[in-house]
């Protein structure tokens, strides 16, 4: 077993000067920092007063889940002796906020497109999405299902 430690920088960047006096004083923006790496600058949903300009941590979410079961779909279908000539994923999630504001994801729907280079075997592409999603770090880290819908195309 193996322990990865991950870490990051979080920096509000919202305050305009009064802090959080009101709940319409600050800005929801914020800077998320990596060692070595380009600064994120987020919000909050435009929905909750964010800036509608920048990521928020919903789409991050959804884009760590799409990001994982592709990079995993691709390495099995490697390991598996397919070859992918195209991948392209229009991933979509459905947030419920109940009544008292709280909410959660209901759902993640992952609907890869795969270009497979001609002779590559789609029954076994099909189910390497299955095997994808069990591998998948973020998958297997979120209490939400995550279905799949993949299209694949064999290249002429």
């Amino acid at each position: 077993m193996s322990l990865l430690p991950y870490k990051l920088e979080l920096q509000w960047t919202g305050n305009k000067g009064r802090g959080t006096e009101q709940y319409t004083s600050y800005d929801r923006s914020y800077t998320i920092r990596c060692a070595g790496k380009e600064d994120l600058h987020l919000s909050s949903d435009p929905h909750f007063r964010g800036d509608a300009g920048l990521y928020n941590p919903e789409e991050l979410l959804l884009m760590a889940a799409a990001s994982c079961h592709m990079l995993w779909y691709l390495h099995l279908c490697a390991d598996a002796g397919l070859i992918v000539e195209s991948y392209h994923d229009l991933p979509t999630a459905t947030l419920r906020i109940d009544e008292k504001g709280s909410g959660k994801f209901e759902k993640i729907e992952l609907n890869p497109s795969v270009i497979l280079r001609a002779g590559s075997d789609p029954e076994l592409a099909q189910a390497l999405h299955g095997k994808a999603n069990q591998m998948c770090f973020i998958a297997n880290s979120l209490n939400i299902k995550i279905s799949h819908r993949p299209t694949l195309r064999i290249s002429s």
